[in-house]
């Protein structure tokens, strides 16, 4: 899609100069270490700090804030050479990429320009600390905004790596409203270039909330086709359809021999998993979900929804044209063009042939992403005193009566713990435990979590799959990374002890396997109402969530002012918008 005339502008100003929840003021660090420049042979360097500093401990005190502007619009697209409708940012698919650095504030003004539609814009693994606000859940942690209105987000870089904003209403991120958010900082490998952001994800020619009413019946929905950074080919030929144009093209990369470059890859997909690869070249993982990891390398990775990873491709190939697959598992959900999902790296930027490189890559059966073994913390901390705080969580299903199949108030759900997660939009979370609600709707499926003590305490979060479909979900985690101290299958036995608590791999995405469970565990240092959820579109939308409000009597108090009235006037906004659209999903 060609980029809209709407500017998409950042300033650095004083960090006075606007309201931002100051949510790290206390761990500003002191010096640390001798200046050391970040550069192309020293990028475990960060001015004072280091790929070793402890990252949720300090933050560098930039005394910079980044101010950007966003338009969430619709109108027509072709990104494959298909005709249909998207939902953009700015008027691309991706939207565009935000990008700052470690221990910048970020100040990021979204309009909605949709008629007759709401949204809200969540930024996916970043914790927000003591800024639950501005996590851009609507339900929980805000009301959606309606057309017209302009909603403004800010919060603190505590993090950095490579991570995506995207619409958290209903289907939206499916149908192009999402880009990337890069939050630059050290890496635990070198490399002479930053290629930027490469979405991977499914593409249907069906609009998503038309292919809704077939989802909410139980059916998985198969993707005519996948995209690499919003765009890829679709074979028209012999198709009577006059929206099958095939004029669509093939992402392209151009390499320089003897060079190193990042990739920050992330799977922004419905449903699927990729295993992504380039034809004759090694990949170098440095870090994922924001989480610099003990560097290795391997001929592909798996990335489930949600997940990224940052690695280095060193140009050491015999010079040519190369395909960049990304690696669709069929085994996992089947694809119109699984095959077909590719792109081209060239040597030579001028070359216009089609490769004829071949894979050595053993394509991979396994839904659940790389395994947890793999990807070790390069900051090493450990889980400590867990002792008996867990939650176990089990995951159903609800089918709906055969003869109201297609009514809202009765479509397959998934559950948990028996209740599927249904949220009234006008009447968030986060409004009822401003109004001193301890007792929330049962649909609203709140887990509730307070320490018992001034230091931080630990919570272990144990899912178990009861369905029997043998699906994987990739979890997600809001507010927080977790530590992953189990993944497996069959039945959870309640045995604490074999937990892996040495550093075990963290992240805010893992996959709970199907029939199976995932054990994980976070510190209880972040008040706030938090979502758990899978992260396959469809089965958020059909109920597959829960809550946790964390420390609930200390959620007020870290609530800024300036975001506080924000929420209201939203609310006021969207309660008071006509007509009231309908919602007939979980919310999110």
């Amino acid at each position: 899609m060609k980029p809209s005339f709407v500017s998409f502008l950042a300033t650095a100003v004083g960090s006075w100069a606007l309201s931002i929840p100051h949510e790290v003021a206390a761990l500003v660090a002191p010096r640390q270490s001798t200046n050391c420049e970040n550069g192309p042979n020293s990028r475990q360097c960060w001015g004072d700090y280091s790929i070793d500093t402890n990252y949720y401990d300090v933050v560098p005190e930039t005394n910079i804030t980044r101010e950007f502007w966003l338009n969430v619009e619709q109108g027509p697209c072709s990104p494959d050479g298909y005709d249909r409708t998207c939902m953009t940012f700015n008027g691309t698919v991706p939207g565009p990429t935000i990008i700052a650095d470690w221990g910048d504030n970020l100040v990021i003004h979204v309009t909605n320009k949709m008629a007759n539609n709401g949204t809200s814009i969540h930024w996916h693994g970043i914790r927000m600390l003591n800024n639950v606000l501005n996590d851009g859940v609507p339900g929980v942690t805000q009301c959606p905004f309606p057309e017209g209105e302009t909603m403004t987000y800010r919060f603190r870089a505590t993090q950095y790596g490579s991570t995506w904003y995207h619409s958290h209403f209903s289907l939206q991120y499916a149908e192009g409203l999402f880009g990337g958010l890069i939050l630059r900082g050290p890496a635990t490998g070198n490399y002479t270039e930053d290629k930027g952001v490469l979405f991977l994800q499914d593409w249907a020619h069906q609009e998503s909330f038309a292919g809704w009413l077939t989802a909410r019946q139980g059916a998985p929905l198969q993707a005519d086709n996948g995209l690499i950074n919003g765009t890829n080919t679709y074979d028209c030929s012999g198709s009577t359809d006059p929206k099958c144009a095939g004029q669509g093209k093939k992402f392209e990369m151009v390499f320089k021999q003897g060079e190193r470059y990042l990739l920050r890859l992330i799977n922004v997909a419905v449903d699927g998993v990729f295993q992504f690869s380039i034809d004759g070249h090694s990949l170098e993982v440095i870090a994922h979900d924001l989480v610099p990891v003990e560097r290795y390398t391997t001929d592909s990775i798996q990335i489930a929804i949600g997940q990224r990873y940052d690695v280095i491709v060193e140009a050491n190939a015999e010079p040519g044209n190369y395909w960049l697959r990304s690696g669709w598992i069929e085994s996992c959900l089947a694809n119109s063009n699984a095959d077909g999902i590719t792109g081209i790296v060239r040597y030579d930027a001028s070359s216009t042939d089609e490769p004829t490189s071949e894979s050595t890559v053993t394509v991979s059966k396994s839904c659940l992403g790389e395994p947890a073994a793999n990807t070790i913390p390069h900051l090493k901390l450990n889980v400590e005193n867990i002792g008996g705080g867990v939650v176990y969580e089990e995951l159903g299903f609800h089918l709906p009566n055969s003869t109201a199949r297609l009514e809202a108030t009765d479509y397959f759900k998934w559950t948990i713990n028996t209740s599927s997660l249904l949220l009234d939009w006008s009447d968030p979370t986060m409004a009822q435990i401003f109004n001193g609600d301890s007792i929330f709707p049962t649909d609203y499926n709140v887990v509730s979590v307070q320490p018992s003590g001034s230091d931080p305490e630990w919570t272990v979060l144990v899912i178990q799959d009861t369905s029997n479909f043998g699906i994987a979900h990739p979890i997600h985690l809001h507010g927080h990374d977790f530590w992953v101290l189990a993944q497996g299958t069959g039945t959870f036995d309640g045995d604490t002890s074999g937990f892996n608590v040495t550093n075990p791999s963290r992240r805010d995405v893992s996959t709970l396997p199907g029939n199976g469970y995932l054990a994980i565990a976070f510190k209880m240092d972040n008040p706030g109402a938090w979502l758990v959820h899978c992260h396959i579109a469809w089965h958020a939308s059909e109920g597959l969530s829960l809550e946790i409000v964390e420390s609930q009597s200390s959620i007020e108090a870290g609530v800024d002012p300036t975001s506080r009235q924000q929420f209201d006037d939203v609310c006021a906004a969207w309660t008071g918008s006509t007509p009231v659209w309908p919602q007939d999903d979980s919310g999110i």
